[in-house]
C-alpha cells in the first residue's frame, strides 16, 4: 500500500461514514429507519437495489466458478437482468409498493403478516431470515477479506473483522436511510471498476475476438478431473444429461454432474431465487410511486450487465492470462517441493517431510516454492505446481528469478493448505493483482470494499429488523417504540458476530455455494406465498403457512440428506445413517447435484395453490382491504 492508495482508502471511508452520518440525522421514525422514509430517489434506489444485489460473492465468488466453469455462467447474468429486473421492477415492484404503503408494512416479514391477517407468518420469516441470511452474509464476507488481506498486508481474520466493524458502524447508526446513501455511493464505484476491468482484460489480451479465440484453443488444457463432470472447455456448456441408475464415478455416473450444477444451483438458484430476497423486496417499498419504479428499472438492468456480465467474461477469460502470459518475478527456494495431496488425492496439500515413506513420495505431486519480491526469510513460501509446460529462468548477479507457471486459472490456486480442486475464491483477485496495473488494484479494492459493504449493510438491516420489528415486537406488544429500534440494532451485533465466526472457520470454494444456498432456500420458501399474496386474492392464509414450511423443510431435507456437497460438508447425515446422503445406490449419481430449488419450488407452488382451494377463503373485508379497498372496522 502506497501513500496514494492510503489515502484514497481513507477519502473513501471518510465520505461513506459521512454519508452514514446524514442518515443518522435524516432518521427521525421508524419509518426512516425501516424503509426510508417511503421517498427514496429513483437513481439512489436503483443503485441501492443494484449494489445489494451484487456483493464480492458475485465478483469475486462466482467470478472464480466462471474461470473454472467457462462462459456458461453468463446464463445467470441473463436470469439476472431479465428475472431479477425485468420481472421484479415490471410485475412485482409496483403491487409491492402499493401493498406495503397501503398497509403500512415496514419489512417484508410484516408485509406478508398483514397481507395473511398472520402473526405466525411474521415470526416464521423473521426467524428464516434471522438463521439463514449470515450464512450469505458470510460469503460477501469472505470475498472481501481473500482480496483485502494481501492488499493491505493484513490476516484474513483481521480482514473480516474489519469489514464488519465499519459496515456496523452505519448500519446501526443509520438505518435503512444511511445503508441506501452508502449503497449509491458504493454502486457508482463498482460500476466504475467493472468497466475499467472489462477494457483492461480484452486489451491486455489482444482484443475480443483474440481473448475468447485464445479461450476456446485452451480446450485441451481442461482438468481430467473437470472432463469427468462434463466440462467441454470454457466457450462450450457442459454436457447435459441425467446419468444411468447405478453408475459409479468411474463408470460414467457423474459425466454430467458439471450442467447440474452450473444450470439448477448457479443459474435457477441465484437467478430465480433473487425474486424473494426480503432485503431486495423492501426496496421497492421506499419508493413513493410506480413512475419512480420504472425509471430505477433501466439504471438496474444496466448496472446488473456490468457487474455479474463483467465478472464471469473477466473470469472465464483469465485463464488465458495465467495459461500464456503470466510472469512470477520472484526467488525461487526450491524447485522440486513435493506436496502430498493425501490417500485418496482429495486432501488438502502437505509438504512432504523427507524423511516420508516411498508410498507417499510416489503419489507426491511437484511443485515451485517461491517468495515474492519484499518478502523476508521467515515469511510463508508460496507454492506453484509444475507441468511439462512451467518454464523458470534464474536471473543472474542478484536479479530476481523469472517463474512462467503455464497454468489455466483453477490449476493455479492450487498450493500448499488447499485440495488439487483448488480454490477458486482466489482467483479473481489473484488475476488483478498479478495481471493489472497496481493503480487500477486500487480502484478494484474499493470496488470489492463497495460491493461487501452495500450487500452487508442490508443484510445486516434486514436481520436487525427481523428480530427487532418482527419478532420481538410481536412478543414485547412494543408497537414502533424506541425499545424494538434498541433490539434491531442489538440484533445485527449478533449477526455480524454470527458471520464473522462462519467467514473465520468456513473457507475454500464457498462463496457462490453458499449465496446459491440461501438464495434457493428463500426462494422454495417466500416466493410462492409472496407472489400469490400480490396477485391472488383466493390465496388463505393455511396456504401460506403450508406453502412456506413444505418449500422450508424440503430445502432442509435436501441440502442435509441428499446434496452430496452440503449433505457431506453438513455431516449431519454421516453422523445420523452412516453414509454421505442418502440417495440409494440404485439410483442415479445425478441426485445428488441437483440443487433443492428444482424440487422444493414446484412442491412449495403446489401445496400453495392445494391447500388455498381446499380451505375457506378468507375474509372478503379484508382481502378488499389488502387489495386497496378501505380498512374493516375492528
Amino acid at each position: 500500500m502506497d501513500l496514494i492508495s492510503i489515502i484514497l482508502v481513507i477519502v473513501y471511508l471518510m465520505v461513506t461514514g459521512y454519508l452514514g452520518y446524514l442518515g443518522y440525522r435524516q432518521t427521525k421514525t421508524a419509518a426512516d429507519y425501516l424503509v426510508a422514509g417511503r421517498s427514496a430517489h429513483p437513481v439512489v434506489m436503483a443503485l441501492s437495489y443494484g449494489a445489494t444485489f451484487i456483493s464480492t460473492s458475485a465478483i469475486v465468488g462466482f467470478g472464480g466458478v466462471a474461470a473454472n466453469f467457462g462462459m456458461g455462467l453468463l446464463w445467470l447474468t441473463v436470469l439476472n437482468i431479465f428475472v431479477g429486473i425485468f420481472i421484479a421492477f415490471m410485475f412485482l415492484g409496483n403491487p409491492t409498493r402499493r401493498m406495503g404503503h397501503h398497509l403500512d408494512a415496514h419489512t417484508f416479514p410484516e408485509l406478508i403478516a398483514k397481507r395473511y391477517d398472520s402473526r405466525l407468518l411474521q415470526v416464521l420469516c423473521a426467524l428464516i431470515i434471522f438463521c439463514f441470511m449470515p450464512l450469505y452474509a458470510m460469503a460477501v464476507m469472505v470475498g472481501g477479506a481473500e482480496f483485502m488481506a494481501p492488499i493491505f498486508h493484513i490476516s484474513y481474520d483481521s480482514a473480516l473483522y474489519i469489514f464488519a466493524l465499519i459496515v456496523a458502524a452505519y448500519v446501526i447508526a443509520g438505518g435503512l436511510k444511511g445503508v441506501m446513501l452508502t449503497d449509491a455511493l458504493q454502486g457508482g464505484i463498482m460500476l466504475v471498476g467493472m468497466a475499467i476491468l472489462l477494457v483492461a482484460t480484452y486489451t491486455l489480451m489482444g482484443g475480443v475476438t483474440e481473448a475468447h479465440s485464445a479461450l476456446g484453443a485452451l480446450k485441451d488444457q481442461v482438468p481430467g478431473s473437470l472432463k469427468a463432470i462434463g466440462h467441454q472447455g470454457w466457450t462450450a456448456m457442459p454436457k447435459f444429461g441425467f446419468a444411468e441408475a447405478g453408475l459409479g464415478p468411474k463408470d460414467g455416473g457423474v459425466a454430467y454432474h458439471m450442467w447440474w450444477i452450473l444450470v439448477s444451483t448457479i443459474v435457477m438458484g441465484v437467478g430465480i431465487g433473487v425474486l424473494a430476497q426480503p432485503q431486495l423486496i423492501v426496496r421497492f417499498m421506499t419508493v413513493k410511486s410506480k413512475q419512480s419504479l420504472n425509471r430505477a428499472a433501466a439504471a438496474g438492468g444496466i448496472f446488473i450487465l456490468f457487474m455479474t456480465g463483467v465478472a464471469f467474461t473477466v473470469g472465464a477469460l483469465s485463464n488465458v492470462y495465467f495459461a500464456q502470459q503470466e510472469q512470477i518475478s520472484c526467488q525461487i527456494v526450491d524447485d522440486s517441493a513435493l506436496l502430498d495431496p493425501g490417500a485418496d488425492g482429495k486432501g488438502k496439500l502437505a509438504l512432504v517431510p523427507a524423511n516420508a515413506s516411498d508410498e507417499i513420495k510416489a503419489r507426491a505431486k511437484r511443485f515451485v516454492a517461491f517468495r515474492l519480491p519484499g518478502a523476508s526469510d521467515e515469511s510463508p513460501l508460496n507454492y506453484v505446481m509444475w507441468t511439462d509446460k512451467t518454464e523458470i529462468a534464474r536471473g543472474e548477479g542478484g536479479a530476481p528469478d523469472l517463474l512462467k507457471p503455464r497454468l489455466i486459472a483453477v490449476m493455479r490456486s492450487v498450493g500448499l493448505g488447499t485440495t488439487l480442486q483448488g480454490n477458486t475464491d482466489t482467483l479473481i483477485p489473484a488475476y488483478v493483482r498479478s495481471a493489472l496495473p497496481h493503480w487500477f488494484g486500487v480502484l478494484f479494492m474499493l470496488t470489492l470494499l463497495s460491493a461487501a459493504m452495500s450487500t452487508m449493510s442490508s443484510q445486516f438491516h434486514t436481520m436487525g429488523t427481523a428480530l427487532g420489528r418482527d419478532v420481538f415486537e410481536q412478543f414485547a406488544h412494543h408497537q414502533h417504540g424506541s425499545k424494538s429500534i434498541h433490539v434491531t440494532r442489538f440484533a445485527i451485533i449478533v449477526g455480524i458476530v454470527v458471520a464473522l465466526v462462519l467467514g473465520k472457520y468456513v473457507r475454500g470454494n464457498i462463496i457462490a455455494l453458499a449465496t446459491a444456498i440461501f438464495m434457493g432456500l428463500c426462494a422454495s420458501s417466500f416466493l410462492p406465498l409472496f407472489v400469490f399474496g400480490l396477485f391472488w386474492k383466493r390465496m388463505t392464509k393455511p396456504a401460506a403457512v403450508a406453502s412456506l414450511l413444505v418449500g422450508f423443510l424440503t430445502s432442509g431435507f435436501w441440502l442435509l440428506f441428499v446434496n452430496g456437497k452440503t449433505a457431506a460438508g453438513l455431516g449431519l447425515c454421516k453422523a445420523w445413517f452412516g453414509k454421505d446422503n442418502l440417495v440409494p445406490p440404485t439410483w442415479s449419481l445425478t441426485w445428488t447435484v441437483v440443487d433443492p430449488i428444482i424440487v422444493a419450488l414446484p412442491l412449495s407452488i403446489l401445496t400453495a395453490v392445494v391447500v388455498a382451494l381446499a380451505t375457506k377463503p378468507m375474509d372478503k373485508a379484508h382481502v378488499d382491504y389488502v387489495f386497496g379497498g378501505p380498512k374493516p372496522p375492528a
